[in-house]
């Protein structure tokens, strides 16, 4: 016997992903339910190679007997639906922004933090971090346990997948008008994403920053470590998916390339592909479709004291996203709901 597992934003870049990591990974499930909302009831989304599930009604659907939600549907449907789900019973992993930086909920990346998930049981809700914080942290935790890190400047490069199906059919869309030399008008982003980069992710806050930018602060923080100080700047580029980031770290104690190269091989979700040659290193296209985090590029920044450069790309749909929101739910099971079933 297995588990009831509902997948909330079935219709969704993030909502398809899910159910296709639920499936490659053979999660223990007795049924999947799709929802989404009432404007897609009746569509079909495939669960596996073999499996079509019809879409059900979030508004209305009841959520006794669901055993795990795992919810991407937008912030603001996640406010409504997600406590709903979790008084049921149902233990709620959402993918939003909404549940993020509230106290009593955990924000999780088992390979980083999976010793905070059994706060989950203040309120039945588990959050999974925004992508580009995932991808990073994954990296950088085993440097910090290394040498500590001290602070973060980070430049991210991120694929218009994060910003769902119309942003990437805009991309494709203003692509194939430029090639037929005629001028696309932006829709989804405030300037054009073709053959342009946008350094613009979500709405601009008072101090300058967008809240993008201000994720990566604050969710880096709770998951590795309050005093680390963050800078970030986050740019939209014209990939379909796929998150690059360049990292600079400096640390409190001294650490050199071969160590951190070191740690970074052992740690769990992290793969090291840094050649000093051309092509010795990972590109967001060459992570389509793949599991690790990948580093590359690993040298020390003469210009601190015991500072470090990064590559880290990742696709941001599988463990920036639905990957890292079922690895939550797998160790969920294991160490908390009895164990795969």
């Amino acid at each position: 016997m297995g588990y009831k597992v509902a997948v909330v934003g079935a219709t969704g870049n993030v909502g398809r992903e899910l159910l296709g990591v639920l499936a490659e990974r053979a999660f223990p499930v007795d049924e999947v339910v799709a929802l989404a909302s009432r404007d897609s009831l009746g569509k079909e989304v495939s669960f596996g190679d073999d499996v079509v599930l019809k879409i059900k009604a979030l508004d209305d659907f009841d959520f006794t007997g669901v055993d795990i939600g795992l919810f991407s549907p937008g912030a603001a449907v996640s406010k409504i639906h997600a406590p709903r789900a979790a008084a049921a019973g149902c233990v709620v992993i959402d993918n939003t922004s909404q549940f993020r930086m509230d106290v009593d909920v955990p924000l999780i990346v088992p390979e980083v933090n999976g010793e905070a998930l059994p706060d989950y049981t203040q309120r039945n809700i588990i959050a999974n971090p925004n992508c580009s914080t995932i991808q990073m942290v994954v990296a950088l935790k085993p440097l910090h346990d290394l040498a500590q890190i001290k602070r973060i400047v980070v430049a991210t490069y991120q694929s218009t997948s994060g910003a769902g199906k119309a942003a990437m059919d805009e991309l494709y869309g203003q692509t194939r008008a430029l090639l037929m030399h005629d001028e696309p008008t932006p829709g989804v982003f405030s300037k054009r994403i073709a053959f342009n980069v946008i350094p613009h992710i979500d709405d601009f806050r008072d101090d300058g920053a967008t809240e993008e930018e201000a994720k990566m602060v604050r969710e880096t923080q709770k998951i590795l470590d309050p005093d680390i100080a963050v800078s970030a700047t986050c740019v939209r580029v014209p990939t379909f998916v796929g998150h690059g980031e360049a990292v600079n770290v400096e640390f409190h104690e001294r650490i050199n390339e071969d160590e951190a190269r070191d740690a970074l091989a052992q740690a769990p979700g992290v793969v090291v592909v840094d050649r000093r040659a051309d092509g010795g290193y990972v590109t967001p296209a060459d992570c389509v479709g793949e599991d690790a985090t990948y580093v590359s590029r690993i040298r020390l920044d003469p210009t601190v004291p015991n500072g470090l450069n990064l590559w880290i790309v990742s696709d941001n749909l599988r463990k920036g996203a639905a990957l890292n929101a079922v690895q939550i739910a797998e160790r969920l099971i294991e160490d908390h709901l009895g164990g795969a079933a």
